[in-house]
């Protein structure tokens, strides 16, 4: 039996975190999508502070979209950086995800093996050479995260907004064919995804609508960069 009684007690887990996790395959160790993981966890925060009033879309006319921070600084040292950068003045939401996204997938990962969600073991390669591997912890996290998923895209479930979210940045982010063992993938699963991608989720209160709009949003900059570096 694994001891958890050394481990930090989960507050609020960010969609960030939530989203590395999903996107960690345990049959590999790998994670999936890496060719543009900084922009999709750049994505994640950017959905992070909009469900916690610390961003916005603004309609910018001949500028298009921009993304302005609102109420005050965050407390997360994670998503501190973003707000203090769309707090300087509006900008495009690609150039906050580019900016924003590089140093994230460390304090991110760590913050998994912290919690138990992931684990960090030492492997020999070619019988010398010491390495380290990701394996999936002991805390459930992931498998009630996919399962969560696969009853949205498969069964047809309605999302929480949590859900509604990862699910849209998976699958823009192209990786969603990835967990077909996992998650059944059709054109149904595709479908169900796309709609998921586009914020038509259950309407609720404001505060959720606002995050539906900053979900469309980021998975259109996350499909475009998928796209470029696809090439």
């Amino acid at each position: 039996m694994t001891d958890n009684s050394s481990r930090p007690q989960r507050t609020r887990t960010l969609v960030t975190e939530d989203l590395l996790l999903t996107l960690f395959q345990p049959s590999s160790g790998t994670i999936a999508g890496e060719n543009i993981l900084f922009y999709v966890l750049a994505g994640g925060v950017l959905i992070d502070l909009t469900e916690s009033g610390g961003a916005e879309i603004e309609d910018a006319g001949l500028r298009g979209t921009l993304v302005r921070a609102t109420g005050e600084r965050p407390e997360d040292e994670l998503l501190r950086p973003m707000w203090d950068y769309i707090s300087q003045k509006p900008r495009g939401v690609q150039g906050v995800l580019a900016a924003n996204g590089p140093t994230l997938r460390t304090p991110v990962l760590e913050r998994l093996i912290e919690r138990g969600d992931l684990r960090r073991v030492s492997k020999r390669v070619l019988g010398l050479f010491s390495s380290s591997a990701l394996v999936d912890g002991d805390s459930g996290r992931r498998t009630e995260l996919v399962t969560a998923m696969r009853a949205v895209l498969v069964d047809g479930a309605e999302p929480t907004e949590r859900i509604a979210a990862l699910t849209a940045l998976v699958s823009a982010s192209g990786a969603l064919p990835v967990f077909d063992r996992e998650i059944p993938w059709s054109s149904a699963t595709a479908e169900r995804a796309k709609t998921l991608e586009r914020g038509d989720i259950a309407a609720g209160a404001a505060a959720a609508a606002v995050t539906r709009t900053m979900i469309a949003v980021v998975a259109n900059s996350l499909i475009a960069s998928a796209v470029v570096a696809n090439r």
